[in-house]
């Protein structure tokens, strides 16, 4: 039997995972704070259904990120507190965002996010660290494709600058 080969919850976290999944509970609680904001910023109703279920998954990470902390005795990050709910209408025309921006926003997290899982994929010796960021590598490319979907739809997608082959 090799070394770290018995059951992956009994064996030690390595400083790597714990910086990793420590940094992304952080991440994800001022996300959720981020999201609620750009909720009350809003318009559209499709991109609004798509943000609270960007929170509701990032509330579900974090549960399985606690409970992998707290068994291992490592303390939690701090989370900013609930935002309230305001009307769009309140909000100022110069201090609103605007939904293109707001969609914009939420795709690059998604991005980084996959990134991130990424990261904390490779760097992990426990499988069933590894297997959780694999679990949330697949919901976030699941949920960036139904964003991009949107954006294209919106017409909000600005794309890079297209290969056009000229003509002969």
């Amino acid at each position: 039997m090799g070394i770290l080969s018995g059951k992956p919850q009994d064996e030690p976290m390595h400083y790597g995972e714990i910086f990793g999944t420590w940094t992304n509970l952080l991440t994800n609680n001022g996300l959720i704070a981020g999201y609620q904001v750009y909720i009350n910023h809003t318009g559209d109703q499709d991109l609004k259904k798509l943000i609270e279920e960007a929170i509701q998954g990032l509330k579900n990470e974090n549960k399985q990120i606690e409970e992998l902390l707290k068994t291992n005795g490592i303390g939690l990050p701090p989370a900013p507190p609930d935002r309230p709910v305001a009307k769009l209408e309140d909000i100022p025309v110069g201090a609103k965002y605007s939904d293109p921006e707001i969609s914009a926003s939420v795709s690059k997290d998604v991005a980084a996010g996959l990134i991130v899982c990424s990261q904390l994929i490779g760097q992990s010796i426990r499988e069933d660290v590894a297997m959780m960021y694999g679990q949330f590598h697949l919901a976030k490319a699941q949920f960036g494709a139904k964003m991009l979907k949107l954006n294209k739809e919106k017409g909000w997608l600005i794309p890079p600058p297209l290969q056009v082959k000229a003509s002969e």
